[in-house]
């Protein structure tokens, strides 16, 4: 892998204090780019963010490991930023990875109920991996649609974990064998 925010023509023409944002090749994948983020990203610097992620879509990178050991928070606005790139990239081949999360971000993927979307990995080797041989199939059990115990809204997982009702807001839990109870 090669240091470099050269590889994205025009990409440190502007700079945010809260948001430090390093590139590195990773020749293991095709068209993939490792990005190292350091500071946290909220409403404020959310569209720094998309802008700098946009031009490294547009010079040809679609497959990106985000490393957010050093992502101290984010806020709606940023986990929107990352469904945006998701949207940018699947209809071009490519996907996303967030790397090392630390649990308090984690959290408000959860809570928000979008760490069902992302591909969330511990390590480059699992996300390397995950690029060369595709999502893995962890259970035949997911995608769950079922109904929330709390108000029958119509919910549907890709994963265990724990999630938010998008109707009534109850926190829910669901096992690796599917079974939904009140998180």
């Amino acid at each position: 892998m090669v240091n470099s925010n050269n590889l994205v023509p025009g990409f440190n023409e502007e700079k945010d204090d809260s948001l430090k944002i390093s590139l590195e090749k990773v020749d293991e994948v095709p068209n993939g780019l490792y990005i190292y983020l350091n500071g946290y990203i909220d409403t404020y610097n959310s569209n720094f963010f998309q802008k700098k992620i946009q031009k490294v879509v547009e010079a040809g990178f679609i497959n990106l490991i985000f490393n957010c050991s050093s992502l101290n928070y984010v806020s709606s606005t940023g986990i929107g930023s990352f469904t945006a790139f998701l949207k940018m990239v699947k209809p071009k081949g490519g996907d996303i990875v967030l790397l090392e999360i630390q649990p308090k971000v984690y959290e408000v993927f959860q809570l928000l109920g979008f760490s069902q979307f992302f591909n969330i990995k511990d390590t480059i080797e699992d996300a390397v991996s995950l690029f060369k041989n595709g999502a893995p199939v962890v259970n035949s059990v997911f995608p769950k649609v079922f109904a929330c115990p709390v108000c029958t809204k119509r919910l549907r997982a890709n994963r265990s974990g724990r999630f938010r009702c998008s109707e009534c807001k109850s926190i829910l839990a669901i096992d690796s064998q599917g079974n939904v109870s009140l998180g």
